[in-house]
């Protein structure tokens, strides 16, 4: 039975950059890329758990193993990744005046739980655990990484603007 919940134990953390490798493209083939979807940051341990101490990461669990997560990205961390930096910049564009997103750094759902509504619970335990004051959710995806764009459109994300960063088209999304 899959559980949802923040993560609150460095093995948590540990499994959550272990799911994370496997799905980076240099860990995986173009043909699945295009097919599977794939990860665009590789965090390491520091920043990770500098994160979730701010705001715990929302993990699905099956059998004591972490088989999705959504990393929750306060504001305050926006220059510490740098391929991220331009998302904050891009937001601070079109959300004038508001404030009180959290920003969703990544997401990913192990390939043996796929298509088994992990990526939908992981959202929605995500809106249910964010902070007092907090009411939007913000993330951007690479314009060539087709089933997530669907997977966010599928639960009602909407596109605040879709720009270019270096040589990557991105779509910046938000869910209230």
């Amino acid at each position: 039975m899959i559980t949802y919940k923040q993560a609150n134990t460095l093995e948590e953390l540990e499994q959550i950059l272990a799911l994370q490798q496997r799905n980076l493209p240099k860990n995986i083939s173009a043909e699945e890329s295009l097919k599977e979807g794939f990860l665009t940051v590789e965090h390491d341990m520091d920043t990770l758990k500098a994160m979730n101490d701010e705001c715990g990461h929302i993990i699905a669990v099956d059998d004591n193993q972490v088989v999705g997560y959504a990393l929750c990205m306060h504001p305050k961390f926006a220059l510490s990744i740098e391929v991220l930096q331009p998302m904050f910049v891009e937001i601070n564009k079109v959300i004038t005046g508001k404030t009180n997103y959290m920003a969703m750094g990544q997401i990913c759902v192990a390939k043996s739980h796929r298509g088994k509504g992990v990526f939908r619970n992981l959202y929605l335990t995500m809106k249910e655990k964010l902070p007092e004051g907090f009411d939007t959710i913000i993330t951007e995806v690479d314009g060539k990484n087709k089933r997530s764009l669907a997977a966010h459109a599928a639960i009602g994300f909407t596109t605040l603007k879709v720009y270019m960063s270096g040589e990557k088209e991105w779509h910046l999304v938000y869910l209230e």
